[in-house]
């Protein structure tokens, strides 16, 4: 048994602080993303990563495993995958003439589910339980997942064609999208200088990247987290935010109460990471467009007319008070 009651603040922080300083080792200019998925960690979820091939999705998720002391597994999505190629399968043994479980790669602490937009919705839909009850039931048995367990999904946001866009309850299960943006003019520069001087990506042990946080150190960073406080007005800022997506003109689909708890539990992990012990109304904002932005739905004309859903998430959180 991990005992985690004894870790407080810093001493609980720090090995996360480490972790995202080991990957900014590799990782240039990606500070938002790293830290989306240093929450998804601490609030027991998963991420999809959405972004233009070449900025560094997949190698970002390779960095995270690599400082972490956890088992990881890449599975790659293709149109020919099957659920079982996913979960695992029942297989003959003609030695005991009996039928044996074979595990499949979702049984790893992180599993980089690399472009999942490009497997049908049959396998796509492998991966439902997966990722809510953490198991894998085959024949009606449940195989429990090892813990601490983590969905990192990538995908390309303008490549349609050989695609199969996520329904909205796969996409449900996912705690944060985060759009990972093109760098800047320096930190391209940067890149550039890296790999000039010898870089290579498929040798991180050779970038000098190391584990730096344990299965224990999330663990103590997950209970300080359920420890934050959050007043009775953050708590009803989350609701009215919620609930005007819910009547926005633009959308068809509002947000959930899931999408609700998932913004509660964001905010509270963004302020432990921040050095404080209570979530602020400015710790929602922060999180609100990753958290929500693919757990709404734009009406079809809303989508003609070049609206986003982030820009309606603005417009909310423009509109909504911000309690003091």
């Amino acid at each position: 048994m991990i005992d985690v009651s004894s870790k407080e603040g810093p001493e609980a922080r720090a090995p996360l602080g480490r972790l995202r300083a080991e990957i900014g080792k590799v990782i240039m200019g990606q500070e938002p993303v790293v830290t989306g998925l240093v929450i998804a960690l601490l609030c027991r979820g998963h991420v999809l990563l959405e972004g233009v091939p070449g900025v560094a999705k997949t190698l970002l998720v390779r960095v995270l495993a690599a400082a972490l002391d956890i088992d990881a597994r890449r599975l790659q999505f293709t149109p020919d995958l099957m659920p079982g190629d996913v979960t695992g399968s029942l297989v003959f043994d003609a030695r005991s003439t009996a039928f044996e479980f074979r595990e499949g790669p979702v049984f790893t602490n992180l599993l980089l589910a690399d472009e999942i937009n490009r497997t049908p919705p049959k396998t796509q839909a492998a991966l439902l339980e997966v990722m809510e009850e953490r198991q894998v039931s085959v024949e009606g048995v449940p195989r429990k997942l090892p813990e601490p367990f983590m969905v990192a999904a990538t995908q390309n946001p303008i490549e349609y064609e050989g695609t199969y866009p996520l329904p909205e309850a796969q996409l449900d299960r996912f705690l944060l999208k985060i759009n990972v943006p093109l760098p800047s003019r320096e930190e391209e520069l940067g890149v550039l200088r890296a790999h000039h001087a010898g870089f290579d990506p498929r040798d991180l042990a050779a970038a000098g990247i190391r584990p730096v946080a344990t299965v224990a150190d999330i663990a103590a960073g997950r209970a300080a987290v359920g420890r934050v406080e959050v007043a009775d007005v953050v708590l009803t800022y989350i609701v009215e935010l919620c609930r005007a997506t819910r009547v926005s003109p633009s959308l068809e689909l509002g947000a959930s109460p899931r999408g609700a708890t998932a913004l509660l539990g964001t905010a509270k992990a963004w302020a432990w990471l921040s050095g404080r012990d209570y979530a602020t109304p400015d710790d929602v904002k922060a999180l609100a467009r990753p958290v929500l932005r693919h757990r709404v739905r734009l009406r079809p004309e809303a989508e003609l007319e070049g609206v986003t859903a982030d820009s309606v998430l603005d417009a909310v959180l423009a509109t909504v008070p911000t309690p003091r």
